[in-house]
């Protein structure tokens, strides 16, 4: 998993919204919102739809999560 979107669903409690009602404003399909709840990714024109939605940007509803453990170096480094 490389994202999560706990940032989200916090958001949608705070502004009394469910899952349900956020995936009918933007027209989001049962299956995207499916991935979501497991942290899986999905396509950036979904995140712009929620962020314009919402009135927020991207980092406020997701965060990267690193698939790398401690112990392993990235390739990068």
């Amino acid at each position: 998993m490389s994202m999560n979107y706990n940032k989200l669903w916090k958001l949608l409690i705070d502004r009394g919204i469910n899952k349900t009602e956020l995936r009918l404003k933007i027209g989001m399909g049962t299956s995207t919102l499916a991935k979501m709840s497991a942290n899986e990714n999905v396509s950036l024109d979904i995140i712009e739809k929620i962020c314009e939605l919402l009135q927020v940007q991207p980092g406020d509803i997701m965060e990267y999560v690193s698939n790398v453990k401690d112990d392993e170096q990235s390739p990068l480094s």
